[in-house]
């Protein structure tokens, strides 16, 4: 019998060379590639926010895959960890 793995909900601000580089369209195909939902947006300070609800596995790979994305430097990150949306559908950019 597979085991059922635990659904977790991660808030991250990443800092360093992130907007006009793709970074929220790789998001996107990451997210949905490794099964998560979520959303990611740009923000004024010239940092970009993402929250990613999946496997704690999934999580990490989309992480993993936008640190090795080519354009891509994140200096700095900041990492919450949030109540689950059981109504999530979907990966969105704002």
């Amino acid at each position: 019998m597979a085991e059922r793995k635990e659904i977790i909900r991660r808030r991250l601000v990443l800092y360093g060379w992130v907007q006009g580089v793709g970074l929220r369209y790789r998001a996107r195909h990451a997210a949905e590639r490794f099964g998560c939902t979520g959303w990611v947006r740009n923000e004024y300070d010239g940092s970009v926010t993402l929250e990613l609800q999946g496997s704690r596995e999934a999580v990490d790979e989309v992480l993993m895959s936008l640190e090795r994305g080519a354009y891509v430097r994140i200096e700095n990150l900041e990492r919450v960890d949030l109540p689950v949306e059981p109504q999530e559908r979907g990966f969105h950019i704002h």
